[in-house]
């Protein structure tokens, strides 16, 4: 099992959590993103830069995906492809995305993307705060002691 991160867009908390579950559950962390980020030196943790453009940071994530292995995500039609892999996928608000609700958060996200596309103002998602931190924290620590 291994943990994929979409990390152009995911918290620097939310990493920081990752670091210290890697190192404490000797978990595979790979952090993919189209620019530079600095990761701290660990066998655990692995950083792979892809070129620049829509989607390409998602999809060699799923490329490189196996069944089982967790992908840390905000982007819902990243995380429904995941799923259909067989993977699992979390939120950095610690929403874990399952077969049974992701459809529907799909659903959700293409009628506010068509709302925004009409014009209409939805606002976007609120600051991360320290209850989404815990709620991450806790999440993957249930997922990682019941699939590492």
């Amino acid at each position: 099992m291994q943990i994929w991160v979409d990390a152009d867009a995911c918290p620097v908390v939310i990493k920081e959590i990752l670091f210290r579950a890697a190192e404490r559950t000797s978990t595979q962390v790979t952090l993919v993103a189209n620019q530079y980020i600095n990761t701290p030196k660990s066998r655990y943790i692995n950083f792979i830069q892809v070129k620049a453009g829509f989607d390409v940071a998602d999809n060699e994530i799923v490329k490189r995906l196996n069944a089982g292995d967790l992908v840390i995500t905000s982007d819902i039609p990243l995380a429904d492809e995941a799923i259909e892999k067989g993977a699992y996928a979390l939120s950095s608000r610690g929403e874990l995305y399952t077969k049974a609700n992701i459809k529907a958060r799909l659903n959700m996200r293409d009628f506010m993307e068509s709302l925004r596309s009409s014009g209409v103002d939805t606002g976007g998602p609120p600051a991360l705060n320290q209850n989404d931190r815990k709620s991450f924290a806790d999440q993957l620590d249930k997922f990682l002691s019941r699939n590492a």
